[in-house]
């Protein structure tokens, strides 16, 4: 046997599955409806984003152990999306220490997505020098009544349990989910692992934390997405059955060429201990051209 360094692992091709063929919010479909999806010109309905993440887990685990479920962090910047049906590749790199590289890439070669995975004490996060890197976002039409350091209303209490929908936002349960992850573990099931009780997939931290609205206020109807997310443990797994408290900030304004976006920072407090459980950070867009009130002069040609 032959060791490398740095050292590379790539998984199997999987296909993910779309569940959110149904969402909607705002009283309207999303984008990963086909026919909403047509109106954006889009070659199909995107998978959720998140579901990609669990591809990694095998490879935190592989490294890092235990850590991985009690520390571990997955932060990732999109590049491409994957329609039910497309086969997507994961890779890891890795040079030593709390961090490894990641990509995933579908058979065509196209990156999917790009970024670090890593357990504590943290190096900086492909998302935290993503974010630094930020400038000025200019005139927003959007996302313009939202400002850096403002928070949501008092915390909100949020539960994921196996057999109950996560809303319109996430028309299934977390059993409908492990039914078709990627890669499955016992461990999102049963009590027989280091904690003694079933822990959430790091994929499903973005469902658990957007169950409810975020309160801010972002113009529309218009139709969303994920550009960047990053998903932290804070020294325990997240747990079924088990009640959080919902904190958020926005720590970020940006837009590119199609899109207006926010990055928000989200902490789940566990209600019990009152502990910080995990963190998400999430960089949302939304298009331009699905606003209706966008000032027409300012649209992509």
């Amino acid at each position: 046997m032959t060791f490398t360094t740095p050292l590379t692992m790539t998984s199997p091709l999987r296909s993910p599955a779309q569940m959110l063929a149904e969402q909607s919010y705002d009283g309207h479909l999303s984008i990963h409806d086909g026919e909403t999806a047509d109106t954006l010109g889009l070659t199909g309905a995107p998978i959720e984003a998140p579901t990609h993440f669990s591809q990694f887990d095998p490879f935190g685990f592989a490294l890092w152990g235990d850590d991985w479920f009690s520390s571990g962090c997955i932060s990732a910047h999109f590049s491409t999306m994957v329609v039910e049906g497309e086969e997507v590749r994961a890779e890891v790199v890795h040079s030593g220490g709390n961090q490894a590289q990641i990509s995933a890439q579908k058979t065509d070669g196209s990156r999917v997505l790009s970024g670090t995975i890593s357990v504590d004490p943290h190096p900086q996060t492909a998302l935290e020098a993503r974010l630094a890197s930020q400038g000025d976002p200019g005139e927003l039409f959007i996302v313009d009544q939202l400002s850096v350091g403002m928070t949501s209303a008092p915390d909100h209490p949020v539960t994921m349990d196996m057999t109950t929908s996560n809303g319109s936002s996430y028309p299934f349960s977390l059993a409908q989910k492990l039914e078709s992850i990627t890669e499955h573990s016992p461990w999102y099931e049963d009590n027989n692992n280091p904690w003694g009780r079933p822990i959430v997939p790091k994929e499903m931290f973005s469902v658990l934390t957007n169950k409810v609205g975020n309160g801010f206020a972002i113009r529309g109807p218009a139709l969303g997405l994920f550009l960047d997310l990053e998903v932290r443990c804070l020294g325990t797994p997240v747990f079924v059955d088990n009640e959080y408290l919902i904190s958020r900030e926005v720590v970020g304004l940006s837009q590119s060429r199609r899109v207006e976006s926010y990055w928000v920072r989200t902490t789940l407090t566990d209600a019990g201990s009152g502990e910080p459980a995990a963190s998400v950070l999430l960089h949302s867009g939304v298009f331009k051209e699905s606003y209706a009130k966008y000032p027409k002069d300012k649209l992509p040609s």
